[in-house]
This record gives structure tokens, sequence and C-alpha cells, in this order.
């Protein structure tokens, strides 16, 4: 069929094979890539148009930037208003403000309720009591350390201001300017308004002391109208600290992460005047930012710290020149914008969820590409070629790669182009490095998933469950613990430990700074951005990457120990048979011990058992031209359900030498398809073993694998490969190249009549069953394989064809050791130099067609028919010719007979026959020899017999 390969294929040499037939594949697949490929730009093209949509109800008269109907007064009577109107935040976002609102500067002050007092974990004798909680009278507290105390203590006599709280200025803002203020209101990312002039909390007048009745409402003028703001004194509170590692210390301890319902002790600030003295100011200052990332607030918000810098300043001018002496901070405002429209950035809003759906879509992919193959028995098709385990993870894993690569390389690039700034703002080299790292991590799950799958729709409804369920637990379970900053952020990385969550977090961020800086024109996602607190992309970038290293690994283990549908299972330790010493086939080693069972010769045939005693000299004396020797091989499948273990092959021992086509014959359930099976490695024996080519089969089915050829029973190709290209690669993988592998697939094509007509390069999806048989076994023979195992080869093939590859076969079983399974007697007549009857599990009878005629079939087989009436005249004239005839058929007058040999002349019947004409009227009649069929039926029948006997 082909020229010798001279060797088995290497490692690059069979990766080199596979990747040529997946890129073939691939190329064959066109239509299912675009549509995958389009579910991405469809759903960006979504997001633009919903994105549009929503900006032109956005940008309507009503919402831009214009003249509204404001209740000024509050008497429910409005007046047209133009521009911005800062009691509601309308307009804010568009109109221009060429002059930004001046704020007074102010200090971040905790809420009274968190204040710092004396508690277990704080016990400062120079703290206030609790008690003071329950009135809202504690106090703001400074701490304060330095180098030289004295002086220190004295700069912290002078941060809070002793004045008056009357104010009796027209313009209250400014008056309001010159005083120590403070809230505890989350700061906004802007300064166009101070959030705590619109909110329904007091602000806080910081002084020494505070006279009785101290809280009091002040108007407030904002642009247009005017505001109640409640204001009341708050006592300033300066105590001194050894060292800055005790400040520290406390402030840690007090500091409140969120809405924590802990009890917390919250420090307004801390100062350390290091070495200052009179020719000298230096000072370090901690600053309060609790308020900061709260819940509602704005992670980007701004930090309140000029009045902190003010007040620390006024402090030391008013130690060396007095109270006359100061720095006045009037204000604080936003820089002057233009006119714009309200935009949305609609993917960044909902790109967590949007966007996780788009990446996890190529997991139900994978995982149904890897489900086929192992559903169609394809790899374990290509195993049994000569395909080995490493080069097949190293090439899927690479194609898989590379698809997943290209997949999500086009969808930032589409979405790039299109506009959307979940792309465009965030760092695209940080995108690059977490999506690689995802589909790494997605790739080697699939392949530890699609171990426990086999059926292909059963994957893809699972695989689709698990892209949707991970999008919406993502969006809806996941990110409100995430947005929740009381929530244990232990518990968040336990979370992340879901690959689906790791994906939805690291989505979420890019959304998170994409829509942050899309709102106030800042960049997205940074390399230096992974340092912030806030930021989960370092963890989920760690998480993703030790999970892909330990999940790859462990999937190859458990593929190679659990195998369903890739070969036999390996031991659990079998990565320790790498540093044993490799065994060498059974015919160079030592003889082994003589195992003689007397059991099985006093039950067996003697033509059985002398196969028997063949095998076990064979085990004593190896002869290396025996291709296949199989040595008491058993497999016994266990009982389920009540029902007992079931014998399929019961103690087979059988010799065939190269150049020989052993054939078996038996009824369906007898056993073949398993004795195959453990042969070419799709199960593993009970007890007893074979060897191929001097190999064990339970230990070395790799390296048998490189000399073997199968035609299995059910065609194993793909749909949309042509049959030139199934022999391609199978020839590759049987190390043939260049002209040698051109010449063999034209051969082989030419050999089972797929070459004229083009048939050969059409795909195999669309051949006949016929057509299929043919191609696979032409597989089975290309790249001459040592041994073949042939199951019912011609099976749906018409007359004309199934003799073409009868002719097949006889030209291939030189120098090769063939076994084959077929049910039509004439091919086992024509093709098979002995044949085994296999019944009930076991070998009834062994020898070449001739020897198991004359063996088992010592008859003729008389027929007659006539009249009913004459059917007692029939059966005398056969006990006339022959005492011991049997009759072995009697229906509507149609008798059956089976003739001795040794008693019946053949002239003898035809003059009975023709006396017999002469007295009674005969409508046919026939005498035959014994068939292989009529041998195959009696031995089946006896052996069923003697089984229900037994």
């Amino acid at each position: 069929m082909a020229e010798s390969s001279h060797g088995p294929a290497s490692f690059f040499t069979q990766a080199n094979a596979l990747l040529r037939k997946n890129i073939t594949f691939q190329k064959r697949n066109i239509r299912s890539n675009a549509v995958l490929v389009a579910f991405p730009l469809f759903l960006c093209l979504l997001l633009v148009l919903i994105q549009g949509i929503v900006n032109s109800e956005l940008n309507k008269p009503e919402n831009r930037c214009g003249c509204a109907c404001v209740d000024t007064n509050g008497d429910g009577e409005c007046v047209t208003v133009c521009g911005v109107q800062y009691s509601t935040m309308d307009q804010v976002g568009t109109c221009p403000i060429p002059s930004p609102p001046k704020w007074p500067a102010l200090l971040q002050v905790p809420r009274p309720e968190n204040r710092a007092v004396r508690t277990d974990f704080t016990p400062f004798s120079d703290l206030p009591a609790e008690s003071c909680r329950s009135t809202g009278s504690c106090p703001a507290t400074v701490l304060v350390t330095g180098h030289n105390r004295s002086l220190g203590e004295s700069l912290a006599e002078n941060l809070f201001a002793s004045s008056s709280l009357t104010l009796n200025s027209s313009d209250m803002l400014n008056a309001l300017a010159n005083l120590i203020l403070g809230s505890d209101t989350p700061s906004g990312s802007t300064n166009f308004i101070e959030p705590a002039f619109v909110s329904d909390r007091d602000l806080y007048i910081i002084q020494q002391k505070c006279p009785p009745n101290s809280s009091f409402s002040v108007p407030i003028q904002l642009d247009s109208f005017t505001v109640q703001q409640g204001v009341r004194c708050t006592e300033g509170l300066h105590i001194w600290r050894s060292s800055s590692s005790m400040i520290n210390d406390e402030l840690f301890k007090g500091f409140r992460q969120g809405n924590s319902e802990r009890k917390v002790n919250e420090i307004v600030g801390a100062y350390d005047f290091l070495n200052t003295n009179e020719n000298n100011f230096n000072v370090s200052i901690w600053y309060n930012s609790t308020y900061q990332n709260a819940t509602g607030g704005n992670p980007s918000a701004l930090v309140r710290v000029p009045r902190t810098i003010n007040m620390v300043t006024n402090a030391y001018l008013k130690l060396l020149r007095g109270a006359a002496v100061k720095i006045t901070l009037d204000f604080v405002k936003e820089m002057p914008k233009p006119e714009t429209k309200l935009r949305l950035d609609f993917s960044s809003l909902l790109g967590g969820l949007f966007f996780t759906w788009v990446v996890v879509q190529l997991f139900p992919v994978i995982l149904s590409s890897l489900v086929y193959e192992k559903q169609r028995n394809l790899r374990i098709m290509m195993k049994m070629h000569g395909l080995g385990d490493g080069p097949y993870w190293m090439i899927s894993y690479a194609y898989f790669l590379f698809i997943s690569s290209a997949y999500m390389i086009c969808f930032v690039v589409f979405g790039s182009v299109i506009g959307l700034k979940f792309f465009r703002l965030n760092d695209y080299s940080i995108q690059f490095v977490f999506y690689f790292i995802y589909i790494n991590l997605q790739i080697a799950i699939s392949f530890l998933v699609a171990i426990f799958f086999s059926n292909v729709k059963t994957a893809s409804v699972i695989g689709h469950i698990c892209v949707f369920g991970s999008g919406l637990l993502g969006g809806y379970l996941f990110q409100p613990f995430v947005d929740d900053a009381s929530f244990p952020r232990g518990w968040i990385f336990v979370m992340e430990m879901f690959p689906g969550f790791s994906l939805y977090r690291g989505l979420y961020e890019f959304s998170q700074y994409a829509f942050t800086g899309n709102l106030v024109g800042t960049d997205g996602m940074r390399w230096k951005d992974l340092s912030d607190r806030a930021n989960g992309m370092k963890e989920v970038l760690i998480i993703m990457s030790i999970e892909w290293l330990i999940v790859l690994p462990v999937a190859y283990y458990v593929d190679q120990v659990m195998s369903l549908g890739s070969g036999v299972r390996k031991r659990p330790l079998f990565f320790l048979q790498n540093f044993k010493q490799r065994r060498l086939p059974f015919f160079q080693r030592k003889s082994l011990r003589r195992r003689v069972s007397k059991v099985f010769v006093q039950m067996e045939k003697l033509d059985v058992s002398q196969e028997r005693e063949k095998v076990e000299q064979l085990m004593l004396e190896p002869d290396p031209s025996h291709g296949i020797v199989c040595d008491n091989l058993k497999k016994v499948y266990p009982g389920k359900d009540g029902t007992p273990e079931k014998f399929a092959v019961r103690g087979l021992s059988l010799a065939v030498p190269r150049g020989e086509c052993f054939g078996m014959l038996g009824p369906n359930g007898a056993g073949k398809t398993s004795f195959i099976s453990m042969m070419i490695g799709l199960t593993s024996p009970t007890s007893g073993t074979g060897y191929v080519q001097g190999l064990d089969i339970r230990t070395d089915m790799d390296r048998i694998y490189t000399s073997m050829g199968v035609c299995p029973q059910h065609d194993l190709l793909w749909d949309s490969l042509s049959g030139r290209e199934h022999l391609l690669f199978y020839g590759r993988l049987k190390n043939l190249k260049g002209a040698a592998l051109t010449q063999a697939v034209e051969d082989s094509l030419k050999s089972v009549n797929l070459f004229h007509g083009g048939v050969g390069d059409k795909h195999a999806g669309k051949y006949s069953g016929g057509m299929k048989r043919r191609l696979s076994v032409a597989i089975s023979l290309i790249g001459d394989p040592k041994v073949v195992y042939m199951d019912e080869p011609s099976t749906g093939l018409d007359p004309a064809s199934r003799n073409n590859l009868w002719n097949v076969v006889k030209r291939a079983k030189q120098d090769r050791a063939i076994i084959l399974t077929t049910h039509s007697m004439e091919e086992a007549e024509v093709l098979c130099d002995r044949l085994g009857i296999f019944v009930d599990g076991s070998l009834q009878c062994i020898g070449n067609p001739k020897e198991l005629k004359a063996r088992y079939g010592g008859t003729y087989v008389f027929t007659m028919t006539t009249s009913s009436s004459q059917e007692e005249e029939v059966e005398n004239m056969v006990r006339k010719l022959s005492p011991a005839a049997n009759k072995i058929y009697h229906i509507s007058g149609t008798q059956k007979f089976e003739l001795p040999k040794q008693e019946v002349r053949i002239a003898d019947v035809f003059r009975a026959v023709e006396q017999a004409k002469s007295k009674f009227p005969i409508q046919a009649w026939g005498l035959a020899d014994t068939t292989l069929e009529d041998v195959f039926i009696k031995v089946a029948r006896d052996a069923y017999a003697l089984n229900t006997l037994s």
C-alpha cells in the first residue's frame, strides 16, 4: 500500500501532521468562524447603537444647557432661570462655566459618632470618655509629635482659633472662609459644586472652646438661590504622642473602612514637626481620607488637604510673629469649562456584564470541539495511528490559543475602531496581558472539563450555561460585594478564585476606569494604577496566572488516569515510569516461567488447546516473526444493579504470525469487539495480556500505536475533510514525507476506487456508507503498519466494491499480521488463512476454512420438496441411502437431511431420486456439500447447548 515509514514518527513530525490537519479543518469551517467573530462585533455595534440612542435623549433641549423653570423661593411658583442650577445639579455637565463658584476650603472631619474616644483597644487617658458620643459633643482630635515637645505643643495650641462665632457679614461664604470650617460629607470629584453645601448635614466650625448654644443656621447665596446651611461649633483637641509610629498605629486602629459597623475612633489628622525650630519649618502631615472611598462616594474624589496645610502654616506664623500675621485661604474653585454635550459611556457602564459574555463565549466552542473528537472516537483513532499525547496536547493547545487570540484581537480592535471608551482609554498593554492570561486559563479549564463529557450536545448546553451564568452572577451577585466597602476583602479574594468572577472583576475595573476617565476627561487604567489599594486588577492577574499553571498539568494528569475516551487508563503514578528501565519486547527478554493450565486443556477442543500450547511455547521461546500473541487474555465486566458479571473474553490464547490474516467469526455479543478493543487500547484486560510486535498492551500501547493500523467497525472520519486530506494526515503520522507521502496517498485512493472523478477531494461527510468504509480501510493500511485490525471492513459495500476491497486486503497481508472480524462467510473464506469461531467469550475451534469444513461438516445436505402425503416415502428413501441420516428441517412438504459422507455416494443419491420420480411427483430436490456457514451455525449451536447444560 505504501513504502515503509522507516521507524515511528518523531514528536515534531506528529505535531506537524496534527497542525496541518487542524489548519485544513479550520479552513473548512470558515462560516462557523465568521459567526463566532460576528458575535462580539454585533455586541459592540449594539452598545454603540444603544449609546447613540441614550445620548440623543440626553442632548434634547430640555436636558442641555439652557433655561429652566425653577422654584426659587419655595412658594410653588417657578421663574425662568438660565444656566447651571446648583440646587438640583441640573445642567452642570453641559453648561459652560467660565467662572466657577468659590467655595471655602473645608477640613475633613469625622462624624460625631465616630470621633476618637477611650476604648479597650485605644486606652489613652488623654482621650475623652465614650459618653460624649451619646450627646454628640466629642471633640475633633488632632495628634502631634516631633523632636521638640515644648515647641510642638506650642504650635498645637495655635492650630484652632478662639474667636467668637458672630457672623454679621453679608457675604457669608467669605465670612466662613476665614474660619476653620469642616464637614463630614464625602467630597466630590470636582469643585463645581461643594457637596457639603447641598447636603442635609451641618458644617463644623473648629475652635478651642465652644460657647453655649453654638448651633445655628446661616443663609448662603448659591448663584440664583439661597439655602439655609446648618452650622455648629466643634471643639478641637490636640494630643501629644511620643513618636510617629504610635500615631501611625493609632490612626490605623481608628480607621473606618467604608460603612463598616465596627467600633472606630477616627482622628482628624496628625502632625509630626520633626526638627522644626525658629529657623526651620519642617512638618509631615497625616490627613483623614475615610470618606473618600465610602459607599456611594467617588473613588476619585478630591482630598480636603488645603485647609490642613493652612492651619499648621498659620500656627507657625502665629508662634513667630503673633496673631496679626497669617496666610488667608479665601477659597478653592474648579477650572473653567466650556459647554459640552451630555454623553454616557454605555460600553463602560455595562462592560463588565456584556464583555464577560463575549470572552466566555469561547469556552463552549473549545469544549465542544474537544468533546466532539472524543464522542466520535477521533482522538483515539489518531492515537491508534501513532499520535502521541504530547504532540496532541501541544498542538491542540496552541491551536485553540491562536483562535482565542485572534478572536480577542478582533474584539479589541473593532471596539476601539468604533470608538468604545472601554478599549480606547485603558492601556492596551494591560488589556493584552489580562486577556492573554485569561484565555490561557480558559483553554486549560476546557481541557479539564472536557474529560468528564462524552456528548457534544450536553457539553455545549453546560458551556453556554456557564457563559450566561458567569455574566449574570458576576453582575448581580459578585459586583454588589465589590461595591460594598464593608464586605471583607478576603472573601472577595476567595470569590475571585472562580474564573468567571476573576474575569468579571478585571472587566469591571476596566469599566470603572474608562467610565470615570470619560466623565472627567482623564486616562483610563494605567500600570501605576495597579498599585492602588482599591484596584483589584493586580490580584486578579495573580490569581488567574496561578490557576492556569495549576489547572493545565492537572488536566493532563486527569486525562491520562481517567481516559474516558482517549485510550487505556494509566496508573496514578504513571509519570514515575520514565525513571524506570525501559521495557523490552518480550522476544528480547529472558525466558519466562512456564505456566500450564491443565483445566483449560481438559475443557477445550484439541485445536484450541494446541493453539494455547503454541502460545505458551512462544512465551518460553519468543519468536519475532509473530506479530500478535495473546496470552490467556480475559475481560470481565462487573455486574450492575444486581445483574451478574459478564465474561466477555474467557482466557483467549492466540498467535498470529506475519503474513497471515486471521478471521474471527462469531455471533453478536460473542466478545469479538471486546477482544479487538483490548488489543487496540480502548479497554484494558482484566487479566492476561497481549503482545504486539513483542510489546505488552498493558504497558507499551503508546509504542504499539506507531506500528498499528485500525479499520474500526464504525467509520471515524471528519466530515469536513476530504479523503485525500485524511490519508495525508495519517500518512504523516506514520512518518511518510515528501514524494513518498504523495505517492502513498495516490496509491491508496486508487486501490479503494476513490481516485477517479475527484472523489478523493470531496468532503468525507458527502461520501456514501460504502465510500467511507473503503476510506477507513485505506487509512488502516497506509504507512506500512505491521499489525492491522479490521472490524467488518466490507459492511455496506456493493459486490464489485467488496471484491475490489478483498484484493486490496490480499495484497496487504504480505509481511503483516491482520486480524479481521466479519459476518460474511464468503469474505472469511476468500481472505483468511485461518479462522477462529468465537462464542460466548471463548474460541470454540480454530483452523483454515478447509480444515473446519472437514472437521465439522463431514455431511451432505439433501433437500426434497413434495406434497405432504409423500413425506413418509421421502424419509424412507433417505433412510435406505443412510440409516444414520439426520432430519434437520421439515415444513409443508419440504424436508432437509444431513447424510454422513462416509455412508453415501453421490451416484446412489441421483439413482434413488430417479427411482422416486417414477413413484411420486417431486417438486424440487438438491444435494449440497457443507458450507462454512453450516459449520459456523453448528459450532455456535453446540457451544450454546453446552453452556446451557453447564
